[in-house]
């Protein structure tokens, strides 16, 4: 006779938490003081930056200080990074992305302005360097100065025309999907928008062009030029229209807001404007994380039953980033839409290669709107 036996194996189906890295930047920007220098520091929403980042002025004190009151959040967090002078930001990220620091951040926010066409270029290849090597999605946030109206040479002042056109010729012919340029128009911009997109009130599936999220907070003066006429809408229309991400305001309607945030994608790409970036880049990180779960699982094979299981599996992050929720009976929509059954598609090229194709649809979001206005004057019934 057998001998009675009981075994029992417990199954790990994969269906914890993913990282929730979203809203989490890493501030690098030089500083004069030797505190803290080349140390990672976490920065929350009650740090004493002057404790951390030492008592004198900096431009990566004063971004940060607007990154936090910006984002409107009390549990605001961040890294950020104190480098030398003489020090690259992109060497001192790299040791900070990589182990054992292993920061896992959804951009990279550089405070050093750039000087010219090869930042903007370097900044790409930095960001898809980190990706290849530490299957990272990261942005980099880039910055470029404001207007000179001060400088020891009277020739180099300048006027908005002279500005726009020196640091359009920092982007121009520049492609790159994974970077953003904000000029220091009011001496803390980068901050400023940083903090509006770390703004957990809305979903990073939102533009910061969103009036509703409210009037930016801090925004330095008003600059002018040397012939001391004012930033206004044309000028920053015409940087807009150049890719740069800056504020904006409407007229007769009290507070600034921001326009696009732009990346440097090319004509017609889809990544012209960051909340396109986010999205993708959200799913990306967890679709790998399935993806990872599945090699060698026999359980992926070209059956139907197998393949409308895992579209179940694989549309996992769409279904969860297409939850909205309702205030007050008005919609609050998720950052994408419902996934519909053609959202996935499973395809095998061999017994042991398969394709999945996974397609997110976001919400329509008005930008500009026209009001048409009309009398009706026939009262006759």
């Amino acid at each position: 006779m057998s001998v009675g036996s009981v075994t029992v194996s417990q199954v790990n189906n994969m269906q914890g938490e993913f990282k929730q890295l979203e809203r989490t930047f890493l501030y690098v920007g030089k500083s004069d003081s030797d505190k803290n220098k080349d140390k990672i520091l976490t920065i929350t929403a009650q740090s004493d930056l002057d404790d951390l980042l030492g008592s004198g002025d900096s431009d990566l004190k004063t971004n940060l200080k607007e990154a936090i009151v910006n984002s409107r959040d009390d549990n605001f967090f961040a890294y950020a990074l104190p480098i030398a002078s003489d020090a690259t930001w992109k060497e001192k990220a790299l040791e900070a992305l990589d182990k054992p620091n292993d920061l896992n951040v959804e951009a990279v926010v550089v405070i050093t302005p750039i000087t010219k066409k090869d930042d903007a270029t370097s900044a790409q290849f930095f960001a898809y360097a980190v990706m290849s090597k530490y299957a990272k999605f990261v942005t980099v946030m880039l910055c470029c100065e404001g207007i000179k109206i001060d400088s020891a040479t009277e020739a180099d002042n300048e006027t908005w025309s002279d500005y726009t056109a020196r640091v359009k010729g920092l982007i121009v012919d520049v492609a790159a999907d994974r970077v953003a340029v904000v000029p220091q128009l009011h001496g803390n911009n980068l901050g400023v928008v940083c903090g509006r997109l770390n703004d957990c009130g809305v979903s990073i599936a939102d533009t910061p062009m969103r009036v509703k999220t409210g009037a930016l907070i801090g925004l330095g003066p008003n600059p002018v030029d040397k012939d001391s006429v004012e930033l206004n809408m044309g000028h920053l229309k015409d940087l807009s229209d150049q890719r740069f991400s800056v504020p904006q305001y409407y007229n007769g309607y009290d507070g600034w807001y921001w326009a696009d945030h732009h990346l440097l994608d090319v004509e017609a790409g889809d990544f012209l404007v960051y909340e396109n970036r986010r999205i993708l880049d959200y799913l990306a990180r967890r679709v790998r994380i399935i993806a990872i779960g599945k090699i060698g699982d026999r359980a992926l094979n070209n059956t139907s039953k197998s393949i409308a299981v895992n579209k179940i599996d694989f549309a996992r992050p769409l279904r969860e980033a297409s939850k909205g929720f309702e205030i007050a009976g008005k919609e609050f929509p998720g950052m994408i839409k419902p996934p519909e059954e053609n959202a996935i598609d499973i395809v095998w090229q061999s017994r042991t290669e398969v394709n999945i194709a996974i397609t997110a649809t976001p919400f329509e979001c008005p930008k500009s709107i026209k009001l048409w206005l009309a009398l009706d004057l026939n009262t006759i019934q």
